[in-house]
């Protein structure tokens, strides 16, 4: 398999390295996402029961992880 090198600030290394954990991936899958992201079917978007209001709420696509507090405060954490 081929391996690209780049360069990048201190910055931008940490910046990386804290998104790819945050998404529970390596560096390498989670750049590779980046790079070529599943443009998905266009079909329905999944729907799924909250737990806590027992309302009909819209779920996470099958390859990315729940959509919960953690990773909706982490998300809002980064909007300026």
């Amino acid at each position: 398999m081929p391996t690209l090198t780049f360069k990048v600030t201190h910055e931008e290394a940490r910046r990386i390295r804290a998104l790819a954990r945050r998404n529970k991936l390596s560096v390498s899958e989670f750049l590779r996402r980046q790079a070529a992201p599943s443009r998905g079917s266009g079909g329905e978007v999944p729907k799924v029961v909250c737990a806590h209001t027992a309302a009909t709420i819209f779920g996470s696509a099958d390859e990315l992880p729940p959509l919960n507090t953690e990773s909706v405060r982490s998300l809002l954490g980064e909007f300026p």
